[in-house]
């Protein structure tokens, strides 16, 4: 089985890198990067550089993994890798994605009137896309599994690895990990986080979450 990770320029790595730990650990996997143009591709903090397989090197994947990030803006417009993307949920077992990774997918057709999640400050940019836009944490329709922000691509990548896998291969993969979360403050939704700092984040951070003001 092979896991081809899409990447671009500013991508998140914890999008990618979340999944790839789970996804990357099933059974007779063969993980591959791949990008537009292959070689060297940089997270959105330049701190990270990944190695990668151009996208017509990588043909028929059996699962396509879309990551979030910055640079996801920038990843809207129909081109090559919209095009590759299209060919290759023609043959995909699963099509996946973490954060706003899901509105490359959206705006490359895929997830046409299909339900679909994203980072919750990004749900407005499904609108026009076909997406139904279903708040949780990890949304299946069909073949394709989409993980809410950042952090839920791990959620994402174990629902999968329960369903190719086995519930206790999955289980086996969660201890490894030790993914046993316990964060410090209740502030990870909107809905918890104290009003003030929602606000703030919604007025000054979006551009740090997928490229757009």
């Amino acid at each position: 089985m092979q896991l081809a990770i899409v990447l671009y320029p500013r991508f998140t790595a914890l999008d990618a890198a979340g999944p790839h730990e789970v996804l990357g650990r099933l059974p007779d996997t063969e993980t591959v990067f791949v990008s537009a143009q292959g070689g060297p591709v940089t997270n959105d903090f330049e701190s990270m550089t990944v190695m990668t397989k151009a996208l017509d090197e990588v043909p028929a994947p059996d699962i396509v993994l879309v990551p979030g990030g910055p640079g996801q803006g920038e990843q809207m417009e129909d081109g090559p890798l919209h095009r590759w993307l299209r060919k290759v949920d023609e043959t995909t077992t699963w099509t996946t994605s973490v954060c706003t990774g899901a509105l490359i997918l959206a705006g490359a057709g895929v997830l046409n009137g299909r339900r679909a999640t994203t980072h919750w400050l990004a749900f407005e940019e499904f609108d026009g896309l076909g997406v139904t836009p279903v708040r949780e944490r990890v949304v299946m329709d069909g073949k394709y599994v989409t993980g809410a922000g950042v952090s839920a691509g791990i959620d994402m990548a174990l629902t999968l690895a329960g369903i190719v896998a086995g519930d206790e291969y999955a289980k086996t993969l969660q201890l490894g990990l030790e993914y046993a979360p316990e964060p410090p403050y209740d502030a990870g939704s909107p809905e918890a986080a104290p009003r003030a700092i929602v606000k703030e984040f919604t007025d000054n951070r979006p551009q740090a979450l997928w490229g757009r003001a």
